[in-house]
């Protein structure tokens, strides 16, 4: 079986869930609706990545709760509770113009005015929205709102987030 960096992380497994058979999902997916579409996702079973079918997915409350081929009752589901479920890359959602995958950004490079300025680190997915978290050259923490003022382009191929010229940026030092 590949290696988990060859899969994308979905969803976590919360609990048991309220319904007999079924686990309740915490979803990692801006595209929650994606879980409706899924017939097969990979979890790691003791240290190996083992494929689990999808018998029905249910949404209450706006949680998600997933039952899987052959696994009826919720006792024999324990072991699942803190597991992280990962889809294949062709599984995965397809994006619009100007959208990318948060595992796309982390470890990109960041060029401001044609030099080197830092490596995003972190995405912070906030309600207004997104945060890149980049290391600067200094190894300093340094916060850039995903806003077009500050964002010129992507290059998802190459890993390189290119700054606005415009992008003023202001170093937060705790000294």
């Amino acid at each position: 079986m590949s290696e988990v960096t060859d899969f994308f992380l979905v969803a976590e497994v919360f609990a048991l869930s309220k319904f007999e058979g079924y686990v309740t999902l915490k979803s990692h997916s801006d595209f929650p609706e994606r879980f409706f579409k899924l017939k097969n996702v990979y979890i790691n079973v003791f240290g190996q990545l083992k494929e689990f079918l999808i018998d029905d997915v249910k949404l209450s409350q706006n949680v998600f709760h997933v039952k899987f081929v052959n696994f009826n009752k919720s006792e024999d589901l324990h072991f699942l509770v803190g597991s992280k479920l990962f889809v294949k890359p062709n599984n995965s959602v397809k994006l619009k113009t100007y959208e990318y995958f948060i595992h796309d950004l982390i470890g990109s490079q960041v060029i401001r005015s044609g030099m080197f300025f830092g490596m995003i680190e972190d995405v912070l997915c906030l309600p207004a929205n997104d945060v890149y978290v980049i290391k600067n050259s200094d190894n300093k923490e340094v916060l850039i709102p995903a806003v077009k003022v500050y964002i010129d382009s992507f290059d998802a191929k190459n890993k390189i987030l290119y700054l606005t010229e415009q992008a003023d940026i202001f170093e937060y030092d705790e000294n």
